[in-house]
């Protein structure tokens, strides 16, 4: 099946297992990225095209996306690189995917929403396991709790990040995290709550707060003013986390970033084919309002790397076959709740609510 699709990145470890999930599909994306001898060495493996081009120049970038339907962008740092990507798919009238989960990323693409309905093209971050579960459980409680005024999120997850995760992670330590409060962006500490969850699997867990990207996309698709995140950690990691705040200014410094960067890639660049195996994710959430109405829900997922794979496809191909809302868009707000229920592995303890109308 020949498709202009092309995934930029291919070379790093998520773009690997997009573009092999990719081939078993029936699909042939170009290959992209700025290292034109891994491309090569790439498309020499798997028999598909390949392009090299930076993302320094919108022009450059838009040349590189000629005659592309969609980009399913991969490589990170994304608050590095998803501007100019997404600049350069406005000038070539390309759709734009990505795995980000970077607050900052969400913002600055809602930003281009009007450019991106003038441009008649869709700007969807977030096609991975950030956001696309968590979001899909957003607008599925925000359906049984209308007037909901307050979303809780939380995931715990049994695997290991790869060195564009780690990478991220690392860059943003010091800068605490993020919530919403009455519909604004706000700053907290590190570790600025901890509770008790119960994902229906075990015991109910410790968790803590972090700077997960439903704080941004979730208020875009429920506009639930108020958004917290939580993650499922021991408690000796909660503890560490919270004392991290005390020295952030420390961990934000070139010589301990770069410490930190050399330490991750010294690792193995990410889970094996094995380790995704035996990995899974939970989510929980829970809406509610003020007048006590109150809703939860759960889901299990695949491990995050093979979920991000398999719901950025799914995506890619529903915009291949021409259903690709302009403008930007969440994962839930552009496919509705109930996409993530279509992904090989996904299970959930809700009621299925109907899916919206076009």
């Amino acid at each position: 099946m020949n498709t202009p699709c092309l995934i930029y990145g291919s070379y790093g470890y998520t773009g690997r297992l997009v573009v092999r999930y990719a081939i078993e599909r029936g699909l042939r994306p170009v290959l992209a990225g700025r290292n034109e001898a891994a491309l090569r060495d790439q498309a020499r493996e798997s028999g598909l095209e390949y392009r090299a081009f930076a993302l320094d120049d919108p022009d450059a970038v838009a040349r590189g996306l000629d005659g592309m339907s969609v980009v399913a962008h991969c490589a990170g740092p994304f608050s590095r690189t998803a501007r100019a990507m997404a600049k350069g798919c406005l000038r070539a009238g390309t759709h734009y995917l990505d795995i980000t989960g970077e607050i900052e990323v969400f913002e600055a693409l809602a930003a281009m929403d009007t450019r991106a309905r003038e441009a008649g093209v869709m700007l969807l971050p977030g096609a991975g396991f950030d956001v696309v579960p968590s979001d899909c459980l957003a607008l599925h409680l925000k359906r049984q709790v209308p007037a909901a005024t307050r979303l809780v999120l939380a995931f715990h997850s049994n695997g290991r990040p790869s060195h564009g995760t780690a990478t991220t992670i690392v860059e943003n330590l010091h800068k605490g995290l993020w919530v919403r409060e009455a519909g604004a962006l706000t700053r907290k500490p590190l570790g600025w709550k901890q509770r008790t969850i119960d994902f229906g699997e075990g015991p109910p867990r410790g968790a803590i707060t972090i700077p997960w990207g439903d704080v941004s996309t979730a208020y875009h698709s429920t506009g639930i003013p108020n958004i917290e995140v939580y993650m499922a950690a021991p408690r000796r990691a909660r503890i560490m986390i919270r004392a991290a705040r005390h020295f952030g200014w420390l961990l934000g410094s070139r010589p301990v970033n770069r410490y930190l960067k050399r330490r991750i890639d010294d690792a193995a660049p990410g889970p094996t084919d094995a380790d995704r195996a035996r990995s899974y994710c939970l989510l929980w959430g829970e809406a509610t309002n003020d007048s006590g109405g109150r809703a939860e829900a759960r889901l299990r997922t695949p491990d995050g790397y093979t979920l991000t794979a398999l719901t950025t496809l799914a995506i890619a191909e529903k915009v291949l076959a021409g259903d690709a809302p302009p403008g930007f868009q969440t994962p839930a707000k552009a496919y509705g709740p109930d996409f993530i229920l279509a992904i090989d592995g996904v299970t959930a303890s809700w009621n299925s609510p109907q899916s919206p109308s076009s």
